[in-house]
């Protein structure tokens, strides 16, 4: 998975690429073995799990990202309206409506720079 950030722990590719050597192991050992195909039908059933795991696990890793990029850009716009305070803009809060605007907690023609 490219860009993966630090924070995560797991290597979904490597997690992927076991599941489907297990899953072909029980499929030759079910062929072996066929008076235990019902065990290896359940093997194989939890197994098939795996792959529903990773696509929640990238859907949420997406999700995260996202939450932490606009947690900083608040906080960034935040910054900026104290600082512009701090010199006497105009409209200090420009900032801050700004990137409220452009993450969809303020309409789009709402209060303009001044």
């Amino acid at each position: 998975m490219p860009d993966v950030p630090e924070y995560v722990k797991i290597d979904i590719q490597e997690v992927r690429t076991r599941n489907l050597a297990a899953r072909e192991i029980v499929s030759a050992l079910s062929d072996a073995m066929p008076s235990t195909s019902d065990l290896w039908f359940r093997i194989n059933t939890a197994l098939a799990d795996s792959p529903k795991l990773t696509s929640e696990i990238r859907r949420l890793l997406a999700t995260l990202a996202k939450v932490r990029r606009d947690h900083a850009n608040l906080v960034a716009a935040g910054r900026a309206t104290l600082h512009a305070h701090h010199d006497a803009e105009p409209d200090a809060l420009y900032y801050l409506r700004d990137e409220l605007r452009a993450q969809g907690h303020l309409p789009p023609d709402s209060w303009g720079r001044a």
